[in-house]
């Protein structure tokens, strides 16, 4: 059947081979944007040991790209809307394959740093492309359905494999490897977009509004700004600073979008609970899903002794996971109202935290595979209904910008899971670190900072002393970590509120 009628009457065409070819192209840019936020963690002590980085300068490597890409992300949407979704695709792909050759052979840490800035800058231009263009590609609601499954898990994907390409990267090649991974998946999009999908925008985009993407822009870019520096510095004039101007511009934005006859973002889609709901959810699952991989990575290395790659491998039957709930999800809502589907996925999230949660000191490497098998299960689930209830509640003329929403969702969902869920770890960590008698004051500080840093004092110390501060800094971790999961599992448990009330009528 060529067609069906929707539920508004008109026809919509069935999509055919080139659309799901298109498809497939339009997931190049979505890997590397995801695999990005996940693989330079593991790059950084090759980059320390060749740059020498400062602390700040160090720290700056890591955040420069996401604090862009967020507070970039719904002017790039609202771009692409008046100038054309495609165009706007091409040019960040071509300007972040480029970027990306630079960041690998950078000289120093300020070059990297710029260098991360702007493929922030290029990537922004990418995610809400290819979720509007989507829209386009696929005006039946059937197969819309699984085009943005296969989106959510080809995000959600990327995230996951991310440590696992790191390390197999790193273990043959210098850390420029891993920003040169762009290169190879962006080419053939610069070349086969053009001929398989087809442009679209908004055909009344209305006035330019600068002074509307200038408010956007200080809005979330301080917003993720702020998030970071609560984490790492605690609540201080400079965090309290950085909220003003995140809620004065935001006061700004919605008053101006209000107030325009063609707004970029029509704000009044976030008094649509489906909407705002799916929204919600978008933020908690991708901060669920990183928070987990930022510490449960950290204990099979450094409490487990696993290498790099044996602790990324382990944690592919969640990524396995994710497809198939990504992907089994679009024939179960034929049977099952989405609210429904979507807390189910969410509570075998809670349950993968509970796994963390209820093991205390007795966490192996079997538990962390289950655990993590069970949370990417319920994202994939989740993710993949949130996702099409934003593209289907927002006006097809604003699919650009209702999709950089959504997009904004992932990013400060990333931001958060390593800034709150990791700092929950960070915390307590250095609460209950008890050093064992005889470690002198600068080692003891080195200790305190982190459990890397412990462990790489201990390996300094006689042996016996070493093998105490070890054994200790791993406890206080583990402690960290149960309180981590004891988090989790109770912002999943909102996010299930969240999915029976404001999704019911999606």
């Amino acid at each position: 059947m060529l067609e069906q009628r929707e539920t508004d009457g008109a026809i919509a065409p069935r999509a055919g081979r080139r659309e799901w070819v298109a498809l497939a192209v339009l997931m190049l840019p979505v890997l590397v944007i995801s695999i990005d936020n996940t693989v330079l963690g593991f790059a950084l002590p090759q980059i320390a040991l060749d740059l020498e980085p400062d602390a700040a300068q160090q720290l700056w490597i890591v955040d420069a790209y996401s604090l862009v890409l967020a507070g970039l992300l719904v002017a790039m949407g609202g771009l692409g809307d008046r100038f054309g979704r495609r165009r706007m695709l091409l040019i960040g792909s071509a300007g972040f394959a480029v970027v990306s050759v630079l960041a690998a052979f950078a000289p120093t840490a300020a070059a990297l740093i710029a260098a991360r800035a702007a493929l922030g800058f290029f990537g922004a231009m990418l995610m809400p492309s290819t979720l509007s263009l989507i829209r386009s590609t696929f005006p039946h609601r059937g197969d819309r359905r699984l085009a943005i499954a296969v989106w959510a898990t080809a995000f959600s994907v990327g995230s996951a494999v991310g440590p696992t390409v790191g390390g197999v990267l790193l273990e043959h090649f210098a850390w420029g490897s891993v920003f040169l991974l762009a290169v190879p998946l962006l080419v053939p999009l610069l070349v086969l977009v053009p001929l398989l999908v087809r442009e679209s925008r908004d055909p009344r985009p209305g006035r330019f509004d600068a002074l509307g993407i200038l408010l956007s822009i200080l809005a979330l870019g301080a917003l993720a700004a702020g998030i970071k520096h609560v984490a790492l510095e605690g609540l201080d004039v400079v965090a309290l600073g950085l909220a003003a101007v995140a809620v004065a511009a935001g006061w700004g934005f919605v008053r101006r979008m209000r107030a325009s006859a063609a707004p970029m973002l029509d704000v009044d889609l976030l008094r649509i609970p489906a909407f705002s709901g799916a929204i919600a959810i978008n933020l908690l699952s991708v901060m669920a899903l990183v928070g987990a991989i930022f510490f449960l990575t950290q204990h099979l290395q450094l409490v487990e002794g696993m290498s790099t790659l044996d602790a990324a491998l382990l944690l592919i039957p969640g990524t396995v996971a994710m497809v198939a709930t990504g992907l089994g999800v679009v024939p179960l809502v034929r049977h099952m109202p989405a609210h429904r589907v979507v807390a189910l996925g969410l509570a075998s999230s809670m349950a993968g935290y509970l796994v963390v949660a209820l093991s205390g000191d007795a966490l192996s490497p079997l538990l962390v595979a289950v655990a993590y098998g069970l949370l990417g299960a319920g994202v994939g689930a989740a993710e993949t209904l949130s996702n099409e209830i934003v593209v289907n509640t927002a006006p097809p003329e604003r699919a650009g910008a209702a999709s950089a929403v959504s997009e904004t969702a992932y990013e400060l969902g990333a931001v958060l899971g390593t800034a709150l869920l990791g700092g929950v770890v960070s915390a307590v960590y250095r609460g209950s670190l008890v050093l064992p008698t005889g470690i002198g004051a600068t080692d003891a500080v080195a200790a305190q900072e982190t459990l890397a840093g412990a462990l790489d004092v201990a390996e300094r110390l006689p042996a016996a002393l070493g093998d105490a501060l070890a054994a200790a800094a791993k406890a206080a971790f583990d402690a960290g970590a149960l309180a981590t999961a004891v988090t989790g599992a109770a912002l999943m448990a909102v996010s299930i509120v969240i999915a029976l009330r404001a999704l019911r009528r999606a």
